[in-house]
Order: C-alpha cells, then sequence, then structure tokens
C-alpha cells in the first residue's frame, strides 16, 4: 500500500522533480506494485487524480473506464459495490497501471480499451480509424479510402452479424473512376458522408487525443476544410434520384461556404434546404437536396471546378 502511494506521489509531483517525471514513472524498471490492498474505488480516485495533475480530459471519467474495462465491466457504475470495495489482484493493478500509462500519453480511452459502444452497438476500436462520437455521429457505415477503417468495418459489420446487410468497399471519391463505380450501386435515394473539414489552420489545434492518433487524412479537410465537400457535391446529382438528398457532416463554418458555393453552380441542381445542430449547439449538418434530371457522369468533373471566389 505504501509502496504503491509513493508511485502516485511521484507521478503528482510534475515533470522536474527526482523521481517524479513520467519517464521515470512508467520507465521499463516498473516499480513493484503492492500485492493487496487497494480497491476499484480507491485506484479510481488516485489515477483520477495523477491525470488531473496532468491535465488529461475528463480524468475521473477516464480512470472509471479503464478500471471497470480491467475489472471486465463497461462502466465503474454497473460494478457490484462489494467488487468496488474489493482488494485489487496484483494482475489487475499492474493492467490498470499499464492503461493509465497510455492515457497519461493521451491516446483516446476508446483505444485503450479496444472497444466502444455506440447507439447500442458494440464495436471494435483500434487507431487511426476515426472513432464514433454521440453528438455528431450517424449510423451509415460508408465507403473508405483507408484501408485500415475498410477492415475494421468489416470486422465491426461481422461481429454484428451485418455483413449480408452492409456493402463495404473502399473508394477514394477524388479519383476520376470513383463516380462510375458509385453509379453501378445507384441511383440511390440518399448519401450521407463525415468527410475531412477540418480546416489545414486548425489542425495543429486539436486535442492530443485526436491529432496524436487519428488518421490526418481522415480530418484535413485543406485550406478551407472545403476539398473533400466539393468532390461530393460534384458527385451528388450524378448519383441521386430525383428529390434524393445529400447529408453532410461539416464544421460550424461551412453552410455559409456550402450554401453560397451551390448558389454559384446552379447547373448542379442541388439546394441547402436545411442546417441541423449537433447535440452541443453547432451547426454542423447539412441538408442537401438535389431536383432535376439525373446527370450524367462526365470525366471533366474531375478535378472539381472552382469558380472565381469560391473556397477551397
Amino acid at each position: 500500500m505504501e509502496l504503491w502511494g509513493g508511485v502516485l506521489r511521484a507521478l503528482l509531483s510534475g515533470p522536474g522533480r527526482r523521481g517524479g517525471t513520467l519517464g521515470r514513472a512508467f520507465s521499463s524498471r516498473r516499480p513493484r506494485l503492492p500485492q493487496a490492498g487497494w480497491s476499484a474505488t480507491e485506484l479510481v480516485s488516485q489515477w483520477a487524480a495523477v491525470f488531473e495533475k496532468r491535465g488529461v480530459p475528463e480524468p475521473r471519467e477516464s480512470s472509471e473506464y479503464i478500471v471497470a474495462h480491467v475489472l471486465g465491466a463497461k462502466t465503474f457504475q454497473s460494478l457490484r459495490p462489494a467488487l468496488r470495495s474489493k482488494p485489487l489482484t496484483p494482475w489487475q493493478l499492474r493492467c490498470i497501471q499499464e492503461l493509465s500509462s497510455r492515457r497519461l500519453q493521451r491516446m483516446p480511452v476508446q483505444y485503450i480499451l479496444g472497444e466502444w459502444d455506440f447507439h447500442g452497438l458494440s464495436l471494435k476500436m483500434a487507431p487511426p480509424v476515426f472513432i464514433p462520437r454521440p453528438e455528431t455521429e450517424s449510423r451509415v457505415i460508408a465507403v473508405d479510402k483507408a484501408g485500415a477503417a475498410i477492415s475494421l468495418a468489416r470486422e465491426n459489420a461481422q461481429r454484428l452479424q451485418l455483413q449480408d446487410r452492409i456493402r463495404i468497399a473502399p473508394l477514394d471519391v477524388t479519383l476520376e473512376d470513383s463516380c462510375a463505380h458509385l453509379l453501378s450501386w445507384g441511383p440511390v435515394d440518399l448519401l450521407v458522408s463525415n468527410p475531412p473539414y477540418v480546416f489545414r489552420q486548425d489542425m495543429e489545434q486539436l486535442a492530443p487525443e485526436i491529432r496524436s492518433y487519428e488518421d490526418p487524412a481522415a480530418l484535413d479537410g485543406g485550406e478551407k476544410g472545403m476539398d473533400i465537400i466539393l468532390h461530393l457535391l460534384a458527385l451528388a446529382p450524378r448519383l441521386l434520384k430525383d428529390s434524393g438528398s445529400l447529408f453532410l457532416e461539416v464544421d460550424p463554418r461551412h453552410p455559409e461556404l456550402v450554401g453560397s458555393w451551390l448558389q454559384s453552380q446552379p447547373g448542379l441542381s442541388l439546394e441547402l434546404v436545411a442546417v441541423r445542430r449537433d447535440f452541443c449547439g453547432r451547426p454542423r449538418f447539412l441538408h442537401i437536396r438535389r431536383s432535376g434530371p439525373q446527370g450524367a457522369c462526365p470525366v471533366d468533373a474531375w478535378p472539381v471546378p472552382q469558380p472565381a471566389g469560391a473556397p477551397g
């Protein structure tokens, strides 16, 4: 008990003090852990204090998820009271220390646990595949150009026994033949996309959990976050049925930019009909509807033409 408390005090003492750096506390020469004494409740409080001292977001939630995971539960609240107060085994203490050290390196909890529940589905998680977040995500699995995302999507579909109902394919919408490939599945009633939309100047401002672990290609949308969005807008009138809809997740600055761009491109027959807010109250979802006869899929649509003054 005394030795384990010493390890935590060393972590809380901060860098620059003898024995108090993260590198020393979690070096290859790990301190010997106690054989008994600490309960799950005590470990949650201690690691929450460590995380808070180190500036880790949601320190108590992070600690609770890690301790609950080692004890075989989804959440700390779901543990029986007796299990919360029961002394942990040396193996459990070692696991909690290892997983907590990853959180101190700002690895997202979803990657640390290797799975995450989302809208009642238990999804396997592995970097650098984008993490589903409840304030923005939809329930649609779309095509992706990243091999890691395709593999993980297929594995999740099999785990959920949805492989016969979902078509998952590698596809880069910026390539010339992507339109022809997609037309073999259509025309369609609905397109849903969570494209890369972060303004390039904002990439360095992302949280360490995102910047260090998630795929930058899934985030960086170019100078004004519109690079992939413009390709999707060029694809939509050729893939959607009449009155079909395109739903996009975007940056809060994009509704005005996209609306202005669509007005400058009347030949696309696309109209921004609604802007929806996410759970945090930010304008993040665009509903774009197609009207008029379905267009062809000419090769000269690639790359997307840029009118004067258009974002991108």
